[in-house]
């Protein structure tokens, strides 16, 4: 059976539907990727994970190599046993880490556990890999290509990451230039040793190349060019999302689109607000991923319909208000509480209404999913933007 399949192409758009096939499940695409960073969806349990409707999250491979260690996680059974999640799994492969902690500065630990401010970088990046201080403890590591695939391996997601240099912005056309460079040749070395630890493996782990280039279209065309050639088995979108307007967002996808290959899926990085998921299913993309419904959760802030599309339950104008977040949401928030007690949990920092809020929000994604999904079929998206507010 094919990793991957097409079963549906919109006549509208390049949106589509497509089944991606995993040991340990199937994934209905176009699909939203929870992220459970450290192996966890913040605040949900598997269960609760598996009745909101997600089918798969994606762990992050440095956060758990520096705690507990994917040797340990190895020993106890991989990332399934070890976090009780029976359904596919994706892990990142620590490129966007080295990107957003090459701004920080490393001191050693103390009691306060706060100083991380002083003295060098985190990172150093060279050809051969990255060079890091954990910001746990402070100790060095290596990441080299063939570290990251080994790490991945040995967590055993069913769908991996290819490791890449993620080029922060605004950045000058001579470092994206070197930094795409590194990207194509980690691909090819990556790519030789997922070939050699496959065959040990107990089940298929499909490997996705990383479009990089910045926002150079140039280059984006070259990158998506390049890692199409190569025997991945999907393709996803790096380096956006990293502090560009979402204008600049849009192009620098849609430079890469015509470039990847119709038989692949992919997947865009770091990528998830309700406006960004109806424009990239439209262009043809099949995943994304973002911390959106579980960051927004803990903040206090409900996703809802519109174009403003959440709400702070912080706010005063809520203490006295008896409704709920949406009255139309079938979500165990909306069917039992209003505004006025989860503004309450949130000013005395219960965590029930962390829980609640992420609840919604993670119900509110997976709905709207659903709806695209059943939108493209029917050849309805456009209507059902309209009803969103976008």
């Amino acid at each position: 059976m094919s990793f991957f399949k097409v079963s549906y192409q919109s006549k509208k758009s390049k949106a589509r539907l497509g089944t991606i096939t995993t040991n340990h499940g199937k994934v209905a695409t176009p699909a939203y990727i929870a992220v459970g960073t450290k192996a966890t969806v913040k605040g949900l349990s598997p269960k609760e994970l598996k009745d909101l409707g997600v089918k798969i999250f994606f762990v992050n491979t440095y956060h758990v190599f520096l705690q507990p260690g994917d040797s340990l996680i190895k020993k106890l059974g991989g990332l399934h046993a070890f976090c009780g999640w029976k359904g596919p799994l994706i892990t990142d492969s620590g490129g966007f880490q080295v990107f957003s902690l090459g701004k920080e500065k490393y001191t050693s630990k103390d009691n306060s556990a706060q100083s991380f401010r002083e003295g060098g970088k985190l990172t150093k990046i060279s050809n051969q890999g990255v060079l890091f201080r954990s910001y746990w403890d402070g100790k060095e590591h290596f990441f080299s290509p063939e570290k990251s695939i080994s790490i991945q391996h040995n967590l055993g997601a069913d769908l991996i990451v290819a490791f890449d240099d993620c080029t922060p912005y605004p950045v000058t056309r001579a470092k994206a230039e070197i930094s795409l460079a590194r990207t194509h040749r980690w691909a090819q070395e990556l790519l030789l040793a997922h070939q050699r630890l496959s065959r040990r493996a107990r089940y298929p782990q499909y490997l996705y190349g990383v479009v990089q280039g910045s926002y150079f279209k140039d280059l984006r065309e070259k990158s998506a060019e390049f890692i199409s050639s190569l025997p991945f088995d999907g393709i996803a979108i790096g380096g956006v999302s990293v502090g560009e307007p979402k204008k600049k967002m849009r192009q620098a996808v849609s430079w890469v689109m015509p470039y990847l290959p119709d038989d692949k899926p992919r997947h865009l990085l770091g990528v998830g607000e309700p406006d960004d998921i109806f424009d990239f299913v439209e262009m043809g993309i099949d995943t994304m991923d973002c911390v959106l419904p579980t960051r927004f959760g803990r903040m206090g802030k409900a996703i809802v319909k519109g174009k403003g599309w959440f709400i702070d339950l912080l706010k005063a104008k809520y203490q006295k208000d008896a409704s709920p977040i949406d009255p139309e949401c079938g979500c165990e928030a909306c069917q039992n509480f209003s505004k006025a007690y989860l503004h309450h949990l949130f000013k005395t920092h219960e965590l029930l209404g962390y829980r609640l809020a992420t609840l919604h929000n993670m119900y509110y994604i997976m709905d709207l999913m659903a709806k695209i999904r059943e939108a493209i079929r029917n050849e309805g998206l456009k209507e059902l933007r309209k009803e969103y507010g976008f």
